[in-house]
């Protein structure tokens, strides 16, 4: 990582108003680029800037400097600081939430409590930037529109990111799991699920002889399935006329024997 000192361009301006160095030496030093570097020597740029000491500020040495004057190809070097000052982190507070996502963070709130009820109060706030007293209301369903709220992942709200979500949920996973090692329990069965044989009820198969025509039914169709389909060859117009003469011959004797009968025993007419 390049070191830049502070106040490169005013800096700049003293070295070029003060020293005999190069325009390619302050440039580098400076981490400026030349032809910026010759416009402050032209009077082109940084006009009304006031120039800035580096051997006061402790950036470089009157050595160093004379140096570099002697020398065009030497590079200046910053001094390292006899000062260690600390890195200034800021503390994250709740998330900017945009006005047009506002009215969904609700939601997003009771998402949270139904689905990570191990999520401290802090942790949502980050998450979706609110307040403790609308999380409390949301869990006491006190607040003023709670009939009409509806669980929503606040991901898909686009309220926080899935990395951020998942962060948060490892870290609360954490935290109980050495509370409950505190507490002398068993952290590998806090927050499993439950066999399949106790969650689930498999009723008894009915036996053949509860359920005879049941397996009857069942045998016929694996029979019917395992037989090989047998395909009937279509019949030849020669024998479909051969047959109707047969069965026209078969019926002529008949209609014959029927009309003899009636001739031989004709109806009695009745006399005056």
């Amino acid at each position: 990582m390049t070191r830049i000192p502070l106040m490169p361009k005013a800096t700049a301006v003293w070295l070029v108003d003060n020293t005999s160095l190069t325009f390619d030496q302050i440039a580098e030093f400076c981490v400026l680029h030349v032809l910026e570097v010759k416009g402050i020597a032209d009077g082109d740029v940084a006009h009304g800037i006031k120039g800035m000491d580096p051997i006061s500020s402790g950036q470089l040495s009157r050595e160093e400097i004379a140096l570099a004057e002697k020398d065009s190809k030497h590079h200046l070097h910053l001094l390292e600081s006899k000062v260690e000052i600390p890195e200034v982190t800021t503390k994250r507070g709740p998330r900017y939430t945009p006005v047009s996502r506002r009215q969904d963070r609700p939601n997003a709130i009771l998402w949270l409590l139904r689905s990570h009820p191990e999520l401290k109060d802090s942790q949502v706030m980050r998450l979706v930037g609110t307040t403790k007293p609308t999380i409390l209301a949301i869990r006491d369903r006190t607040h003023w529109n709670s009939p009409n709220l509806v669980a929503q992942d606040p991901v898909t709200l686009g309220l926080c990111s899935q990395i951020d979500l998942d962060a948060a949920v490892k870290k609360a996973a954490a935290r109980l799991e050495r509370e409950l090692k505190k507490a002398g329990g068993d952290p590998a069965k806090a927050g499993s699920l439950l066999p399949t044989e106790e969650t689930i009820i498999v009723d008894k198969p009915e036996t053949e002889a509860e359920t005879p025509m049941a397996s009857a039914l069942a045998q016929e169709a694996r029979e019917a399935m395992a037989a090989p389909e047998v395909v009937e060859d279509a019949p030849d117009a020669d024998s479909v006329f051969a047959k109707l003469k047969e069965l026209k011959q078969g019926e002529a004797p008949e209609a014959k024997t029927s009309e003899a009968e009636g001739e031989a025993s004709p109806e009695e007419t009745p006399t005056e």
